[in-house]
């Protein structure tokens, strides 16, 4: 298929896909104004490796909300479009969906997420940036209206710190190489490992690769001359795969690699048999479809055929990410709606927000509490491991080292005041 057919199937599915948020609503709410939430994300550029996978999520689970009543008898409809994290592209996807009615936005993508943060706050309409984006976002004092709402880059690296030092012999004296994209992202976490290295006693390495992270051949060559005692490997997409290739290839046993949460059920198999059980990553929502919404997911939306997209994926870690965005959306704007009284508003949605507490989208991620200072949630998951089916839990819902996680943000803030 040519490139511009590609693109052309492309624009197809978004537009059917926006049209079946609103034609799956519900005869008795069809004459109601919708409650508009606006997914702005990368289909075709950058985050191909998720973002089919995540939408469909989100679009499953608002057919869900809106076949068991909507929230607070309003119906929810998605805009969906394509920005391919090109941030100008994003902006003007961003203004177009205000215009609409949008008060919620989501853009999976951190130039774009990070390009808009300002604007969200000026505008006074929420973002969800879930597990990407900016360190400082958590900060609810300084982006008000940015809601990171699950384990930042920074904490993620904590919990698999904390599981190295408490699960496998700690850190003390051990060697940790960190191979990462050379990208924003990819450096996200060098500055709490750097100051975990100094309180915990272990020796951390750095081992950049080139982006897109197809070519890491050079790269684990210069980790196996280390002999590190563990690899964290900190990437996405295709570059995942890669890397677990490089390090087994070079002698790293699978057991003591460990991963940022961008590492899905399609990656891992890319390999056969038992070669990488062993592999650990940072878990922030459960997989599979044992928990209560994804059970309603299937009985009420996927069975029947009113589906978003390939069933098999149903339950997979990206598709439940997707369901839980929309959840944490859906509880706060429901939250607002029964406290502040409709029609809702970007500022009474930001209270919804604030309002959380506790919430587990029925036991499908941890319990997250967001405050007016604190939009991360607690910055709480789980370490799992590939069994060479699934990723199965390893240890209980927790977080890690916040004091520092903390620190480097009020860091980050002051560094950014003084370029000012």
């Amino acid at each position: 298929m040519k490139h511009h057919d590609l693109a052309l199937s492309r624009r197809t599915v978004l537009g059917a896909a926006a049209a079946a948020s609103l034609a799956g609503i519900p005869a008795w709410a069809q004459d109601k104004a919708p409650i508009q939430f606006a997914t702005l994300l990368d289909f075709t550029r950058v985050y191909t490796f998720l973002t089919d996978e995540y939408s469909q999520g989100q679009q499953d689970y608002i057919k869900l909300v809106n076949l068991e009543g909507g929230i607070e008898g309003a119906p929810v409809k998605l805009i969906i479009k394509d920005h391919a994290s090109y941030p100008e592209r994003g902006i003007a996807q961003y203004n177009e969906a205000k215009a609409a009615g949008a008060v919620f936005f989501d853009f999976l993508s951190s130039p774009v997420a990070n390009a808009l943060m300002p604007r969200v706050n000026e505008d006074h309409l929420p973002m969800i940036a879930f597990a990407h984006g900016r360190a400082d976002a958590a900060d609810g004092a300084v982006f008000p209206y940015v809601f990171p709402s699950a384990a930042i880059y920074r904490s993620q690296a904590a919990i698999l710190l904390k599981y190295i030092d408490e699960k496998e012999g700690g850190l003390k004296g051990k060697k940790i190489a960190f191979v990462h994209i050379d990208s924003a992202f990819g450096k996200e976490p060098i500055e709490l490992l750097n100051r975990m290295a100094q309180t915990k006693g272990f020796e951390v390495k750095l081992y950049p690769y080139p982006v897109p992270g197809t070519e890491q051949a050079a790269t684990w060559s210069e980790v196996r001359k280390n002999r590190p005692d563990k690899v964290i490997i900190w990437g996405a997409g295709p570059g995942q795969a890669v890397s677990i290739r490089g390090a087994v290839t070079n002698g790293i046993a699978p057991k003591d690699i460990h991963s940022v949460l961008w590492l899905s059920e399609s990656d891992m198999s890319a390999f056969k048999g038992n070669e990488v059980v062993g592999v650990k990553r940072v878990t922030l929502v459960n997989t599979g479809t044992g928990s209560p919404i994804l059970k309603r997911i299937v009985e009420k939306v996927v069975n029947p055929g009113n589906g978003s997209g390939d069933k098999k994926r149903v339950g997979w870690s990206g598709y439940n990410i997707g369901v839980a965005s929309m959840a944490i959306g859906v509880q706060a704007a429901r939250l607002a709606v029964q406290k502040l009284g409709a029609p809702l508003t970007g500022e009474k949605l930001k209270a919804g927000f604030e309002m959380l507490k506790d919430f587990n989208a029925e036991g499908l991620m941890p319990p997250l509490t967001i405050t007016a200072k604190d939009h991360q949630g607690g910055g709480q998951g789980i370490v799992s491991e590939w069994d060479g089916k699934q990723w199965a839990p390893k240890s209980d819902w927790a977080s890690a080292y916040q004091d520092v996680v903390w620190d480097l943000i009020k860091e980050d803030e002051a560094r950014a005041k003084e370029k000012k």
